[in-house]
């Protein structure tokens, strides 16, 4: 398994959706090891594979509180979202160094393909909920500054350029 670098913000790919998985293969499922050992790098609780240059639909979670609980998936949608909103401090490894308070469905069941390649539906709730929508976010072309308004988005990326540039 490797530690793969992500993406800088200004990268196009961070801002295109990406492309869905036809099937999980041995390369699907090499590259979730890959973004699996690159979120526990970064002690973060998701990772989508745009953030790490790869254009497939396919993203890791593990919110839980021992570790080792990633759950991987190919293709997620989001089915249905409850209407109670949770606010999140989020972060990216793609704007290193910043951070924003974002409101998001506090709950969320999502289908996907999971690691056996079978259709699965489940429910997400609080952190796991916040982060599955990080990462569908990601898939999407999107990051969690775009739920900000221009002048805030704007001062976060500038903030997050000046700190890597040290």
């Amino acid at each position: 398994m490797t530690v793969r670098p992500c993406l800088p913000y200004a990268d196009r790919r961070l801002h295109i959706p990406a492309e869905p998985v036809p099937a999980i293969t041995e390369t699907v499922r090499m590259i979730w090891d890959d973004m699996i050992d690159t979120m526990e790098a970064m002690q973060g609780v998701g990772l989508a594979a745009p953030q790490i240059g790869i254009m497939q639909r396919l993203a890791v979670v593990d919110a839980s509180d021992k570790r080792g609980q990633a759950v991987r998936m190919a293709n997620p949608e989001i089915l249905h979202a409850s209407v109670q909103l949770r606010a999140h401090e989020e972060a990216s490894p793609n704007l290193p160094g910043v951070s924003a308070r974002i409101e998001r469905p506090r709950a969320v069941t999502v289908r996907f393909l999971n690691a056996q390649g079978e259709v699965e539906e489940r429910d997400f709730v609080g952190l796991w909920a916040t982060s599955v929508q990080h990462q569908i976010d990601h898939l999407n072309g999107r990051l969690y500054v775009d739920h900000l308004s221009p002048l805030r988005r704007k001062m976060l990326v500038a903030k997050s350029a000046k700190l890597t540039r040290r």
